[in-house]
């Protein structure tokens, strides 16, 4: 029987991100996987340049691939001395290269400080994390195009502050989630291609590499030259496959308060769909339901809209998320003591959310049933005062206005308290039946001749293909083409 006094976080509290691409991909071992492949890339851009040899890259790579011979509790546990978990890996990794080559040893996280390997872990972490998320997000968006081109013209009751207004059409309201969907697809594609490698070395000045080239005579003149720190920052973005940042952004946090509030931005863009579904599956509403709902411990007569639910958990957690990393650009000096230190939960928290939700939001609206019944039944429900502004419209065109207004209150009020329908009220007003044949006016308190141009709208908003998705798909693979990405950052 498995231990239950296991200090392992299994997801058992946060079931939205359980089972995904992006829980494996944010994982303690992930980390581990990344900071080995920031130290191997380290090693391969000094040989590059001169700076170390080719048999040293070869070591420090193959030594980086061996991930299953690091423990990651142990690198936890012995992180506490340092305050971070790349001083331990780098000891281990140095083992393991003396195995292989002595020689190499030497080579091992040469002119780097802990914060340059952990800082482009983080960056290349959050790159392969978004990939499953924008595939999600796209998934999304084509569900709901699908909804709203079939739903175009279906009637559903406009609500404002949670009462019936005028009607509009659940095709608007499935285009307007797309468009927030776009919206965060467009955001975090734009975040993801500039993820910036990180190198700076102990205060952000790259001179621990001029003085070693020095040092190793590898240079025909015992000054590198000025440009050897660029032409190094260069070869290492190229090597990670991340964008080569403008300076070493140590404390010029840029890169992840973008990629926090992108991350906010699309837990609040998912949350918005989650919320309307949440109110449209109650069961006194009733217009739309989850594919296959969730059941109850207690009442097996339910079918809970799980995912809007875990959607909307996440929609609440991740702007204040978002806040800590918003606070990491205060950060003092050229390294900062807390800080930094203080962004490495949240991120991954929100990068777990926020993957965990685009999963959720793609099954929700691939799945979503539509009960265009229940929409007319809710449109009828007030009998037809959800049209009164159209009526005040059309009768201060024929009558006084001020007369026309207060016949139309009286008869809303006969309306409700008498159980009639707002036509019926209207016909016992003497000017508005005399302005008005009941032929017409019982067209004009028919919900479904209301929407303005709701249709049209949805046309227009169809026709947004999504092309930020193919721009996202343009930008190199994290792991492969070789070729540095320019970033914008900081």
């Amino acid at each position: 029987m498995p231990s239950t006094d296991s200090f392992e976080d299994l997801g058992l509290l946060s079931p939205g991100p359980a089972g995904s691409p992006v829980e494996a991909a944010t994982g303690d071992a992930a980390y581990v996987r990344a900071m080995l492949d920031a130290e191997a890339a380290l090693t391969r851009a000094q040989a590059a340049l001169g700076l170390a040899p080719a048999t040293a890259a070869e070591a420090v790579t193959a030594a980086a691939a061996e991930t299953g011979r690091y423990d990651v509790r142990d690198l936890a546990l012995r992180a506490r001395s340092g305050g971070n978990p790349v001083i331990p890996l780098v000891a281990d990794l140095t083992a393991a290269v003396a195995e292989r080559d002595r020689q190499a040893v030497a080579h091992v996280h040469r002119g780097a400080t802990s914060q340059d390997i952990l800082d482009t872990a983080t960056m290349l972490v959050a790159a392969r994390t978004l990939e499953p998320v924008l595939a999600d997000l796209g998934r999304t968006a084509d569900a709901l195009a699908r909804l709203a081109a079939e739903h175009r013209d279906t009637p559903i009751a406009g609500r404002t502050l949670t009462q019936h207004a005028v009607p509009t059409t659940f095709g608007l309201k499935a285009a307007g989630w797309r468009s927030l969907v776009l919206d965060a697809h467009e955001r975090l594609a734009a975040v993801r291609a500039a993820l910036p490698a990180q190198l700076g070395g102990a205060a952000g000045t790259l001179a621990a590499f001029h003085a070693f080239a020095e040092a190793d005579g590898t240079t025909a003149s015992p000054d590198p030259g000025p440009d050897l720190g660029l032409r190094l920052l260069a070869g290492y973005a190229a090597e990670t496959g991340l964008s080569e940042p403008t300076l070493p952004w140590h404390t010029l946090r840029t890169p992840v308060a973008d990629l926090g509030g992108a991350l906010a931005f699309t837990a609040g863009a998912l949350g918005k769909l989650a919320a309307d579904v949440l109110l449209l599956s109650r069961t006194e509403i009733g217009e739309l339901g989850e594919g296959s709902g969730g059941g109850s411990s207690a009442m097996p007569h339910k079918a809970n809209p799980v995912r809007a639910t875990l959607i909307a958990a996440a929609a609440r957690q991740v702007p204040a998320l978002a806040s800590v990393l918003y606070a990491g650009l205060a950060a003092e000096d050229e390294r900062p003591a807390g800080a930094w230190h203080a962004e490495w939960q949240p991120l991954r928290q929100a990068l777990r959310l926020v993957g965990g939700a685009a999963r959720d939001a793609a099954e929700l609206a691939e799945g979503l049933r539509v009960h265009p019944h229940r929409m007319r039944d809710n449109l009828d429900a007030t009998g037809g005062l959800v049209i009164s502004e159209r009526l005040a419209a059309v009768l201060a065109a024929l009558i006084d206005r001020g007369e026309a207004r207060q016949a139309l209150s009286r008869a809303s009020r006969r309306a409700v308290e008498q159980g009639v329908e707002l036509d019926e009220a209207l016909r016992e007003e003497p000017g508005i039946a005399g302005a008005l044949p009941q032929d017409r006016l019982r067209e004009l308190t028919d919900p479904t001749r209301y929407a303005g141009s709701a249709g049209i709208l949805v046309d227009r908003a169809l026709r947004r293909t999504g092309a930020a998705r193919n721009r996202s798909d343009e930008a190199s693979d994290i792991d492969g083409a070789g070729q540095p990405r320019t970033g914008r950052w900081p």
